[in-house]
């Protein structure tokens, strides 16, 4: 490789190197943003308790730093938990529905049923045979979260090419070896794709368990701020909020490139 496809790669073609540019751009974005927010409220002027600036609630999430760090750690517990939980459930269900036909034929349609009920209309029923407590807001971030996992994992596994599997068994390779060998490595991909929108559903669902019947977290915040007209500890709760999203998402990304650095998605030249 010679000195001018090393610079193409390391720059995409163009003058900023890669790492670089996926670092800065989204701080520049942030940045126009947070300018149109404050150019709207200097210009129009609207009630604080309508829409506070910048400034407000910066000043906010200092004051409140403990109380607002409190909340979200317990928010970002309820992720974490149903994130796990909704791996430990739609992993099987996926192998089962992908390697059992009589299993996709009475299983899958209730899963797809279940998906078209909101979950924010199940959550106070939850709330009624499970009661008060993190395990209840658990529950409804497993109920929106796990879905997209046990899609993406019955793609992938059902995506494997037939000659490889022809080849696998021609090499008599056992049944976990195939697994582990062919089916799992072609189903990475699409299993870090539902895994990705599974942890973000997390966050909402542990929120929306939150709003229905808690006395904790980002979510009882939010409704307790609300209550009172104070909007600027509401956008404090909702940036934190956002930004358990992102380093939840950001962590799945991490895993994925570090257990499959070979998948073109992954490669900054995207060849």
């Amino acid at each position: 490789m010679n000195q001018a496809d090393v610079k193409m790669r390391w720059t995409g073609g163009g003058g900023v190197p890669i790492r670089l540019s996926r670092v800065v751009s989204p701080i520049l974005s942030l940045v126009v943003i947070v300018a149109l927010w404050q150019f709207v409220v200097s210009a129009f002027q609207p009630a604080p308790y309508l829409l506070p600036s910048p400034g407000a609630v910066a000043t906010t999430l200092v004051s409140q730093f403990p109380v607002l760090m409190y909340h979200s750690g317990i928010t970002a517990f309820e992720t974490l938990i149903a994130f796990l939980l909704s791996i430990v459930i739609a992993l099987p269900l996926a192998l089962m529905i992908a390697r059992f036909q009589w299993f996709e034929d009475a299983v899958y349609p209730l899963l797809v049923t279940s998906q078209a009920v909101p979950k924010v209309a199940l959550a106070p029923l939850i709330l009624v045979w499970l009661g008060f407590g993190l395990h209840t807001n658990i529950v409804v971030g497993v109920l929106m979260a796990f879905f997209p996992v046990v899609i993406s994992g019955v793609v992938g596994l059902k995506s494997v090419p037939e000659d490889m599997v022809f080849l696998g068994k021609t090499m008599g390779l056992s049944p976990a070896q195939m697994f582990r060998k062919i089916h799992l490595p072609h189903a990475l991909p699409s299993l870090f794709g539902g895994l990705k929108v599974c942890v973000t559903l997390a966050v909402v669902g542990a929120v929306v368990g939150e709003f229905v019947g808690s006395d904790r977290g980002l979510g009882y915040l939010i409704l307790l701020a609300s209550g009172q007209l104070q909007t600027a500890l509401m956008f404090a709760a909702l940036i934190l909020l956002a930004l358990i999203g992102v380093i939840s998402f950001t962590i799945v990304q991490m895993i994925e490139a570090r257990l499959m650095p070979w998948h073109r998605s992954l490669r900054s030249d995207g060849r």
